[in-house]
């Protein structure tokens, strides 16, 4: 269990640091051209590290269904959304909205057993805990709205 909150918190270490190295590179090459070079550039690097450590086992892919094939194009929504939602609100506002959608969808999708995961009993403590996530992005976005506004009153009083 250790391991596995270890490898979680670095997967959404790893993923708050591509946004933002995403965002850099959408400013500079837009957004299509961002997607085609972050996915390209995993592909490489998923093939590479792929053939390394695990050879030809790699493409062993039998009972599978194939519908699963295309799960590389959910990627690429992904990467569009992803870098014009941090365009438009920032970084830490998109990605905790991104972060919050993700949690939510996960419980509906165990609660339901959806795509061939394990049913997981859907509880009030479950919507609970996504209903506080929430509360704190609302929180995030609004709680400082205040402050931010005397401030600027306050220095609009100091210059006149």
């Amino acid at each position: 269990m250790i391991l596995g909150l270890l490898l979680a918190f670095v997967a959404g270490s790893l993923v708050g640091l591509q946004n933002i190295f995403n965002n850099k590179v959408n400013v500079h090459a837009g957004s299509w051209s961002t997607t085609t070079l972050v996915l390209g550039l995993g592909f490489v690097a998923s093939l590479t590290l792929g053939l390394i450590f695990e050879g030809k086992q790699m493409f062993a892919l039998q009972n599978m269904q194939p519908w699963f094939w295309f799960s590389g194009l959910i990627g690429v929504g992904v990467v569009v959304c992803m870098v014009n939602g941090i365009k438009l609100l920032g970084p830490t506002y998109a990605i905790s909205i991104v972060l919050t959608a993700q949690l939510g969808c996960a419980l509906l999708w165990d609660s339901l057993g959806w795509l061939g995961v394990e049913k997981v009993p859907f509880t009030l403590n479950k919507l609970i805990g996504v209903l506080v996530i929430v509360g704190g992005v609302i929180v995030f976005k609004f709680g400082g709205a205040r402050k931010v506004q005397q401030s600027s009153k306050k220095a609009s009083k100091a210059i006149n």
